[in-house]
């Protein structure tokens, strides 16, 4: 069965984002090719609408990115993306749909019947799935800050036992850290 991987980069000190809603302070381009590797199997990305709107950028022809971009777009183009969100009423990239709620049993169909892994991004919707025991692998990128608050990466009253699997360390700082989540169905 395909897995359900949630995939972030987070401060030191836990957070996907700042108090003032920034994550400014992540450089993707430090692990960039990393990441694109690990979102190659993906056949569909589930988001939440913040998520969604910030990853929309990479909806634009291919040829328009630097080159040491240009792979990553294509990764993200070819695969379906399912964004959950009470606000949006139409999907502004390709691949798209908007869904209203965030239907376990759904979710549960999906890996079921994918013939591909499937991405969970942004911390909230990830903290639903990983409760109800759904994702398979975190994916953890802890970057050299600490920004002293803001949006946890994951729940707070969630408690969930984690097998590591996988660490990589880049001359960054960055740190990669990949966990089999214990229980998922």
């Amino acid at each position: 069965m395909p897995k359900l991987i949630y995939i972030t980069n987070t401060s030191l000190d836990g957070y996907v984002e700042d108090e003032s809603g920034a994550f400014d302070w992540v450089n993707p381009d430090q692990v960039h090719a990393f990441i694109t590797e690990l979102l190659r199997p993906i056949g569909t990305y589930l988001y939440g609408r913040r998520l969604y709107e910030t990853m929309a950028y990479w909806d634009a022809p291919v040829e328009g990115y630097p080159p040491e971009h240009r792979d990553f777009a294509r990764v993200w183009q070819k695969a379906g993306k399912i964004v959950f969100s009470r606000t949006l009423t139409d999907a502004t990239t390709r691949n798209t749909h908007v869904e209203r709620d965030f239907d376990l049993e759904a979710i549960r169909k999906l890996k079921r019947e994918s013939e591909h892994d499937i991405n969970i991004g942004g911390a909230e919707l990830a903290g639903v799935a990983l409760e109800a025991g759904l994702v398979d692998e975190c994916h953890v990128f802890i970057n050299p800050v600490i920004v002293g608050g803001g949006k946890p990466a994951f729940r707070a009253a969630l408690r969930r036992n984690l097998e590591l699997l996988q660490t990589r360390r880049f001359a960054t700082g960055v740190i990669h850290l990949r966990y089999r989540a214990n229980g998922a169905t």
